[in-house]
């Protein structure tokens, strides 16, 4: 069973970068789908980007051109670069695994963007 660990959160200023992670416990490769997504207090849970096996990538709206996602089979981890950023992205963010039989979220990791 795959498990999920992200990490690389934490407190920025407005226009700065983080980089997230997603490990996983075992193989991607196989995985169709990897997605991030966030919530922020008081607001439903939103899809920000999503990565599939065939080498596909979606945004939301609100992210291109400023958030960047990433595989990597050979480590099995995804990544999500996040340049630009601004108040409106502090969130929890969380990774997520899917094929067609399941779906797997990590714990989430904090993203505050404040000066």
């Amino acid at each position: 069973q795959v498990q999920l660990m992200e990490s690389g959160g934490g407190l920025v200023q407005p226009g700065g970068s983080l980089r997230l992670s997603c490990a996983a416990t075992g193989s991607i490769l196989t995985i169709n789908i990897m997605d991030w997504y966030r919530q922020a207090p008081g607001k439903e849970r939103e899809l920000v980007a999503r990565a599939t096996s065939g080498g596909s990538t979606n945004y939301a709206d609100s992210v291109k051109g400023r958030f960047t996602i990433s595989r990597d089979n050979a480590k099995n981890t995804v990544y999500l670069q996040m340049n630009s950023l601004k108040p409106e992205d502090t969130a929890v963010y969380y990774c997520a695994a899917e094929t067609a039989l399941w779906r797997r979220w990590g714990q989430g990791t904090q993203v505050t963007v404040s000066s």
